[in-house]
């Protein structure tokens, strides 16, 4: 059975850190699904580049077909109005419930994860900035890794290591030796 993930897309969100998880997991073999969280599919990202979603808002109310991971991608205020997603909170909460991956990266780890209790007791990653003792205030343990998996929770640092993010997901859901092989394709080295 293939795997399903989905990639929301919040207006601002940083570009390399949405699409290099979506390249890379669909050479993988992932079914990968944009989602904007508006009613709009045509989201802009951060610096201007404006993505096309698969699906809009409606799409995060399909909690009967979770997918097996959510994405979240940085970027301010792609994070911030993530969170200000009622949609998103839930299906959030709806992951954890049905223990399914949830990935964050850059600021969304703590503008997303760390507030609403998905980062408790876990070790995680994010953007170096003040609003990161959010991490930390919210009961995880903060390392200064590229990309952190703790059970079902990856994050990755920034858009530096949105490959790496990538991987991470990937690996998770189809195997280091799959993972390995979409790496080669890439000429990246999997840690």
């Amino acid at each position: 059975m293939s795997k399903k993930v989905w990639v929301l897309l919040a207006e601002g969100f940083e570009e390399v850190e949405a699409l290099a998880p979506v390249d890379i997991l669909r050479r993988g073999g992932i079914e990968v699904l944009t989602i904007s969280i508006t009613d709009k599919k045509e989201v802009k990202g951060a610096h201007g580049v404006t993505v096309t979603a698969d699906y809009s808002r409606d799409k995060l109310c399909d909690t009967a077909a979770l997918p097996d991971a959510v994405v979240l991608p940085g970027g301010l205020p792609g994070a911030t109005n993530l969170h200000e997603s009622k949609e998103v909170n839930t299906l959030l909460q709806h992951m954890r419930t049905d223990n399914r991956y949830i990935a964050a990266i850059c600021a969304s780890p703590a503008f997303v994860l760390a507030p609403e209790g998905l980062l408790k007791g876990h070790k995680a990653t994010g953007y170096p900035m003040p609003e990161e003792r959010l991490i930390t205030e919210h009961g995880a343990e903060l390392l200064s890794d590229g990309v952190v998996v703790d059970r079902k929770v990856i994050t990755g640092r920034g858009p530096a290591y949105a490959m790496a993010f990538g991987f991470a997901i990937l690996k998770e859901l189809v195997g280091a030796a799959q993972a390995k092989e979409v790496a080669d394709g890439f000429l990246f080295t999997l840690k």
